[in-house]
């Protein structure tokens, strides 16, 4: 049963982001928290040749210091983590909000996809803690879990405020109809201004599509402005964003629209680089 707002925490820059955005969303939804942290492991290492060098006792001995060096490194991890989720808990609660927390060992891509049963809304950073300040690339967790889960993604940059505006993109494709379809049956946009914006030609098509879309929302309790903007997707959505200073982007992950190529095809990463605001990627 899909019932938990979950976020993944690490000790990278995003952690108190992911933390806020968990937050809001777990309000608005009125769902559990809950925190979850794997760390990453830490091996030793150990030359792949040691014959010819040292004695086979000697190599016995010296296996068996690695093995405690890695046993003590990954002991000092999980201590981390358990101190890095128990902040993450401790910030969550001043907005009233309290949260479970989970370690788990292993991958995290693993984790989250045993966990995904269970929930609804999976909160992360655009990057994790091994990836640089400033990479110019997606964290390589956050790649594989927005190319292979199917529980909605709400992706956060390394601030996070409660948005007010929020933009669809839309294409009148099965893939954005089931998107509108599944923000009108949440409360997570809930009283908020929605801009339904649909790139392509100004037809009587498009215009019944945005139509449909905006009466949907709006029995929703969400105000609905539509637009049909023609240009390349990815400049529109942009430059749309920024004059109507939205603070939250939707856009739904299924379907051969040229919206679903930016997310999952061969522009993925870029288009997630270089937004400048939350992503919420819809299945």
């Amino acid at each position: 049963m899909t019932t938990n707002v979950m976020a993944c925490i690490d000790g990278s820059r995003y952690a108190n982001a992911v933390a806020d955005a968990a937050t809001w969303a777990s309000l608005r939804l009125d769902a559990p928290l809950h925190l979850l942290h794997v760390p990453n492991k830490v091996a030793a290492s150990v030359p792949s040749d040691l014959s010819g060098s040292i004695g086979l006792g000697s190599q016995e001995q010296l296996l068996t210091h690695l093995s405690d060096i890695d046993a003590k490194q990954n002991k000092q991890s999980a201590e981390r983590g358990q101190q890095l989720l128990e902040a993450a808990q401790a910030h969550v609660l001043k907005s009233g909000v309290l949260a479970s927390i989970i370690q788990r060992h292993g991958e995290l891509v693993d984790t989250v996809a045993e966990l995904e049963p269970s929930t609804r809304l999976l909160v992360l950073g655009r990057h994790g803690a091994n990836s640089a300040v400033d990479a110019p690339h997606l964290g390589r967790h956050v790649e594989q879990l927005t190319r292979t889960l199917r529980c909605p993604m709400l992706l956060t940059k390394d601030y996070f405020k409660a948005p007010q505006k929020v933009l669809l993109a839309f294409d009148g494709s099965d893939s954005t109809k089931q998107a509108v379809t599944l923000l009108a049956n949440s409360r997570l946009l809930a009283g908020l201004e929605v801009h339904i914006v649909l790139v392509g030609e100004d037809n009587e098509l498009n215009r019944e599509q945005l139509n449909w879309a905006s009466v949907l929302l709006q029995e929703a309790d969400i105000t609905p402005y539509s637009r049909i903007i023609t240009g390349p997707v990815e400049q529109v959505l942009t430059q749309y964003q920024e004059l109507q200073k939205i603070d939250l982007m939707v856009m739904g992950a299924y379907g051969h629209s040229r919206i679903r190529q930016l997310i999952l095809g061969s522009t993925t990463a870029a288009m997630i680089r270089n937004a400048t605001l939350p992503l919420l990627i819809l299945r």
